[in-house]
């Protein structure tokens, strides 16, 4: 009976040990499955959306129209409109007059807003265009004559520009660093529940560097 008392008591100890280790495990898997889905869940439809743009983008010869929808008006500002314009600009302003976007919404049902303009002595010209459409506006500031020209490439052209996040503003940009930022958690956390289970998995790591080693050999052999 003492012997046998002996072993228990020799055991115990390595049993709580291998049980705190397994309850820590059982703890980090946990944390990392629920950073994991919650990561997923929130880059699923960005991964879809940029997978499938980045399908048409590499290959827009195939799917983006050869042909654009361009539009052409033309007109003359109204002199109190011109007044205010060559106003502005001798104040210093750079921003398009409200009086000039209330004729441009009234006349040519056209809401603009500018990316960046350039004011010269005699002309001032807006840079209008978004994602998928290269559009711009003209004012001579002496006769008041305004152009405005628009080329609509379509919506294949409208998603790959957002995807290479062209002309789509401040806030997109914001957006695909977050979506960068839940694509980071949800491939790293992914990577150590990988390395959780590759102890009985023991494809894991073959798998897991032939993702890495078949972009680095395309690099070398074939991206000149």
């Amino acid at each position: 009976m003492n012997a046998r008392n002996e072993i228990l008591m020799q055991e115990t100890p390595s049993s709580n040990a291998d049980m705190k280790a397994a309850t820590r495990r059982a703890v980090w898997l946990k944390l990392l499955m629920q950073w994991h889905w919650i990561s997923s869940a929130v880059s699923l439809v960005g991964m879809l959306f940029f997978a499938a743009s980045g399908i048409t983008l590499n290959n827009a010869d195939v799917f983006e129209s050869t042909t654009a929808k361009v539009t052409r008006q033309s007109a003359v500002l109204p002199a109190a409109v011109l007044t205010e314009l060559n106003t502005q600009a001798g104040e210093g302003g750079r921003e398009v007059p409200t009086a000039l976007k209330a004729w441009l919404r009234e006349n040519w049902q056209l809401a603009i807003f500018p990316k960046a303009s350039e004011w010269q002595p005699d002309e001032v010209f807006v840079d209008l265009k978004s994602p998928g459409v290269d559009a711009s506006l003209t004012i001579d500031r002496h006769s008041g004559a305004i152009q405005y020209e628009s080329s609509d490439r379509g919506w294949v052209a409208y998603f790959n520009d957002l995807h290479k996040g062209r002309n789509a503003g401040r806030v997109w940009s914001w957006f695909i660093t977050l979506f960068g930022v839940a694509c980071v958690i949800f491939s790293v956390t992914g990577l150590l529940i990988l390395q959780v289970h590759a102890r009985s998995r023991w494809t894991v790591w073959p798998v897991t560097g032939l993702g890495l080693l078949l972009p680095l050999l395309l690099m070398l052999l074939f991206v000149h």
